[in-house]
């Protein structure tokens, strides 16, 4: 079997479908057929069912698939181990954050990388922490940054970075006057968190039940999907929001946002490098190594 069969093999079984394929690896269809009917007939078995103008992986293609995955990988990992020892760092890496990782820690950092290795392609896609996980266990993406407590056993969390979670108010709001809240107070306030799937809002809900306190019993006038539409939401009520310090750090040295201290309240947590189990491949290894050195200086 030729590695590039292999690639055209594990690219249809992927996207199940040979257009797809063609696409992705700049062939005709034509061509993606013909290998395909070849590593069939070397190996006298079908590993695709044609079901009208779908097809679906064979008990065969299925077993081929999960080979075809790991070699491929592994042919990564040697090119990598080779150019570590030639100092050349090349190919393509696609990197996952969650929205607050994604918009406020990684752009600075994914500058210096560049800088130091110019010939690796860096691409980054941003969701909430439960779409991260899935693009990693989809094989979207190579290494995530994620918030939120590790929960996905498919995954390997290993910590990056401590952040804390702080509730904040608009200083041309009434509530920024206070500078103090207590639980009780804290029930009538309205709030504004993330939406359900963050990893901020979970560390929230697990904060809170700390003190028997729980998301319906406080009064949540909205949730939104980004930590910039809360600031933004807030600059327009009299409300509080909880946002990463990271995130607002800047507007609250503008005096634009106020942190409110909640009463025997620390919402502490870390943010994690993620990727699937066992050790991490090439240049995921190698940004886990760089972006924790930078943070460390």
């Amino acid at each position: 079997m030729s590695d590039f069969r292999l690639k055209i093999f594990y690219s249809v079984a992927k996207n199940l479908s040979f257009t797809k394929a063609a696409d992705e690896l700049f062939i005709s269809q034509p061509a993606v057929t013909k290998n395909i009917k070849e590593l069939e007939l070397e190996y006298d078995l079908s590993f695709f069912l044609r079901k009208g103008n779908r097809i679906e992986l064979t008990e065969a293609g299925k077993v081929l698939f999960v080979h075809a995955e790991n070699i491929l990988e592994s042919y990564k990992q040697i090119r990598y181990d080779l150019d570590i020892i030639k100092k050349n760092f090349t190919g393509t890496f696609q990197l996952g954050a969650s929205t607050t990782v994604g918009q406020y820690l990684l752009p600075s950092l994914m500058s210096q990388f560049h800088i130091k290795y110019p010939d690796i392609k860096l691409s980054l896609v941003t969701a909430n922490t439960r779409s991260i996980e899935s693009y990693l266990i989809d094989k979207k993406i190579q290494l995530g940054i994620v918030e939120g407590k590790p929960k996905n056993k498919q995954l390997k969390y290993v910590p990056f970075i401590e952040d804390e979670i702080v509730a904040i108010a608009h200083t041309s709001q009434k509530i920024a006057r206070k500078e103090t809240l207590s639980l009780k107070e804290l029930k009538k306030i309205p709030l504004v968190l993330r939406e359900p799937g963050s990893g901020s809002l979970d560390i929230i809900r697990d904060a809170l039940s700390k003190h028997k306190l729980q998301l319906k019993d406080l009064t949540v006038a909205m949730h939104l999907g980004s930590t910039e539409s809360i600031k933004s939401y807030l600059t327009h009520a009299d409300s509080i929001g909880f946002v990463s310090i990271a995130a607002v750090s800047k507007e609250i040295k503008n005096g634009e946002f106020q942190v409110i201290d909640i009463e025997k309240v620390d919402i502490k947590r870390w943010f994690y490098f993620v990727y699937n189990q066992g050790v991490p491949e090439g240049v995921s290894d190698l940004f886990m190594k760089f972006a924790t050195a930078q943070y460390n200086l």
